[in-house]
């Protein structure tokens, strides 16, 4: 799709410095893009980088350093060629219709627009909203729900009774819906636990590849409204989380925790079950939360034992002093003879 130069500033609903008419094509990075490709400029130390590039359309902060280029001016320009991106050069599906080897049950119930790809299954009372695209093999199973525009790609699976609201889009592999891990010790051998409730998932989530999460066990595991889920996530049945959370590859999150509105989860962190983190909290990379752990509104956490960011600088900073701390005590044992 092309734009100009002044389209692409009206869309922003930002100041151009320069040609209105340029035609925009594409988005790149300045080293390798073409004349019509758009680029950014995140801070002064990448002006020269800019200045150099072929682009001859540039969204920056301000006009300096960049002459003979199209610049339109905006306030964060990392985040306005996310959106320039998504207008200009959306990902293409590569599904159209309903290929000839998919299997779709005659009571699954499909809108206007939907693509189906090579092998697909669909099961029985499964409804696919307007525009929604499955790709090859992936899997619905009975009475699951799909919403509009969204976005299966190769290989996910959906359990049956699983709900995706609109614009959801879930990357290779992935898996909704299976049964959580819930067993009851009696009579010598481990019992089963119901696992009988479903996935909810909301609009705008996105979810990585080989991503799992458990449906809950008597009712629902949810995950709200542009929550974004890296690869190789696992998330177990009857957990809740909110708004706008950020969660980063290979985390795993035991069941019945509950993650707020605008959490930060860095990757590989690990929470046990019935954990809390509020609202905003941040957690970094291979934390530890315990069991029934508590985060609150804000904080920032690391370490394993999870603590405060300035608890844990501490703590690391003393023992990077070990071997220092050790040779000391040593010279003063020998001072005093070993007594």
């Amino acid at each position: 799709m092309t734009r100009t130069a002044g389209e692409l500033a009206a869309h922003l609903r930002a100041k151009l410095a320069g040609d209105a008419n340029l035609i925009i094509s594409g988005v790149a990075s300045p080293e390798s893009a073409r004349a019509e490709d758009l680029i950014y400029v995140e801070s002064g130390k990448h002006v020269e980088r800019a200045a150099a590039s072929a682009a001859r359309c540039v969204l920056a902060k301000s006009s300096a350093g960049l002459a003979g280029k199209a610049v339109i001016e905006v306030g964060e320009p990392k985040f306005a060629f996310a959106k320039a991106a998504a207008w200009i050069a959306p990902p293409a599906h590569s599904v159209k219709g309903i290929h000839g080897t998919a299997i779709v049950a005659p009571s699954a119930r499909l809108g206007s627009e939907v693509s189906v790809g090579p092998y697909a299954v669909i099961e029985d009372d499964v409804v696919i909203d307007d525009g929604s695209t499955i790709d090859a093999f992936c899997f619905l199973g009975r009475a699951s729900r799909v919403g509009k525009n969204c976005w299966l790609h190769p290989r996910v699976t959906l359990y049956a009774g699983s709900q995706l609201a609109d614009r959801v889009e879930i990357h290779s592999g992935a898996v909704i819906g299976g049964d959580g891990f819930g067993f009851v010790f009696g009579e010598g051998r481990h019992w089963k636990f119901p696992q009988i409730g479903r996935v909810e998932i909301g609009e705008d989530v996105e979810i990585g590849s080989n991503t799992t999460i458990d449906r809950g066990s008597l009712a629902a595991t949810q995950i709200a409204a542009d929550a974004k889920i890296d690869n190789l996530v696992q998330i177990a049945h009857n957990v809740r989380i909110g708004e706008h959370t950020v969660i980063a590859s290979q985390t795993g999150i035991s069941g019945s925790s509950v993650v707020g509105k605008n959490v930060m989860i860095g990757g590989q962190a690990g929470m046990g079950e019935h954990c809390t983190i509020e609202d905003g909290a941040i957690i970094g990379g291979q934390a530890g939360i315990l069991p029934g752990k508590i985060v609150r509104s804000g904080q920032i956490m690391w370490g394993t034992p999870v603590r405060t960011l300035e608890k844990f600088k501490e703590q690391f900073a003393w023992s990077a002093r070990l071997p220092e701390l050790a040779a000391r005590v040593r010279k003063l044992e020998e001072q005093s003879g070993g007594k």
